[in-house]
Formats: C-alpha cells, structure tokens, sequence
C-alpha cells in the first residue's frame, strides 16, 4: 500500500455520469490513484468504453452499470451490482447531472422535474442506497457534485440553479449527521468546464458567462479532478460539508 495521503489503493469508488466530462476525469483519476471504479451512467455502454479503457490501462479494474440515477429501482439495482461484485463501496462521487435553458415564466413544468429529478432526487437515491454500508463500516467518503450556479444563481437555469443549491444543502445537512460515524461528505461546485454539459448550452448562455469569469476562459476537466482527489483521499481527511469552487473566479468566498 502507498504511504501517500493522496493515494486511493485498495478503494473502490462508484462514480456517476461517469462515461464523460468531469464523471469520466474523475474515475480516471482515481483509477490512476489506485481505486477500482464503478462507472455509472444513463448513456449505453459504448459510450463509456472510453473511460473504461483507460481505467484498466491504469491497471485498475473497471464494472460499468447503466443507470438512470432518478430512478430509485435503477439506483437500488446499481448499488447492489456494485457492493456484489466489489464487496465494499468506499468512495460515492454524485456527479451525473442534466442542463436545460428556460425563463421561469415560460419553463414547462416537465423541464423542472426532469432537472431536479437528476440532479437532485438523484444525488439523495445515490447516497440512499450506499450510505448504510459505509456507516456499517464505519468508514467511506461522499462528494456531490454541485455547482456555482447554485452559490449565485443564473438567469434562464433557475432549475438547475435550485437543483445545485440543494445539493449543496443536502451535503452540509449529511455532514452534520455521519461526519462523526466515519463518512466524510464535501461538494465540488464547478464554474463551467469544457464538457459535453457546456456543449449543451446556447451560444448566448456560453457566451455570457464567458464575458463574466475574471479568469477570461472556461475551465478544463483536468483542472476540477485535483479537487475531487483531495476529498477522496486521506490528503482531505478535515474537510466536512465543505463546498469547493474550482470555478475562475465566478464565485469568491
């Protein structure tokens, strides 16, 4: 085993909408680390070849399971496929996430659920069905992947803006409930990166929030994937209910 604090040998990690963007940087960074991943994503498993390749290349091993994370039965079924075949989650990585653009006054009601429905639901189905195998073992780390737009909001994503919020505030409330029965659970909260999740948006959304990071540029996967590391590993062994912004300067605490 590696004397290293950043070192996740031995771990296994689940990591949602893992077969691209952040999801897929992070599995191949704590694969890279030394955990085995569980890759989980809505997309069918050809889409998420890519990630697994490079996680074995890392000579970690790799099960993919696909799976709706807002579906309670799907997360149930993901989560026992996982604990079946590894025998032990250690590390949750909530990042699967969806993005649509409405004014409130014109967003139709199925646009709301379907966000929160993801984003949310699908954080607290996650952490629902792993969390009591951690506290059993008395041990594991969650981070849930949030976003800037849930510290400042954002015009025309108000769905996924609350979405975020709520994320931030299940992980400050889930904190406060296991920190001291050995589950660590911090947030990541992005500004916009370089994803197909970017890609999704419009010119004039990508182009606005451009004008606004003092940084002058959208950031990469390469450069949020340290900080999910820190959480993960025993370099971040003090950090509860944190919330951290690798996010250009879109948000300063």
């Amino acid at each position: 085993m590696s004397s290293s604090p950043w070192s996740l040998e031995g771990k296994v990690s689940v990591v949602t909408g893992a077969a691209s963007g952040i999801g897929a940087g992070i599995a191949t960074a704590f694969a890279e680390a030394g955990s085995d991943i569980v890759v989980v994503d809505r997309a069918p498993r050809q889409a998420a070849e890519p990630v697994l390749d490079a996680i074995r290349a890392a000579g970690r091993e790799a099960l993919f399971v696909q799976a709706d994370v807002s579906s309670d039965e799907q997360v149930a079924s993901m989560a026992a496929a996982a604990l079946g075949h590894f025998g032990r989650v250690d590390i949750l990585v909530n990042n699967a996430g969806i993005f649509t653009e409405h004014k409130v006054e014109e967003m139709p009601v199925e646009d709301w659920d379907l966000v929160l429905g993801v984003n949310l639901r699908g954080t607290f189905l996650c952490i629902r069905h792993l969390l009591p195998h951690m506290l059993e073992r008395g041990s594991g780390r969650i981070i849930n992947m949030a976003s800037q737009l849930g510290q400042i909001g954002g015009a025309d994503v108000a769905h996924y803006a609350a979405s975020k919020a709520g994320v931030i505030g299940l992980t400050k409330s889930l904190a406060r409930e296991v920190s001291t029965r050995g589950v660590l659970v911090n947030a990541i909260a992005p500004g916009p990166i370089v994803t197909p999740l970017l890609e999704s948006e419009t010119e004039e959304w990508r182009s606005r929030k451009l004008g606004e990071l003092p940084i002058g540029r959208f950031g990469e996967v390469s450069e949020v994937t340290p900080t999910a590391l820190l959480l993960a590993s025993d370099a971040g062994s003090y950090y509860v209910g944190q919330t951290l912004g690798p996010n250009g300067g879109d948000v300063m605490l």
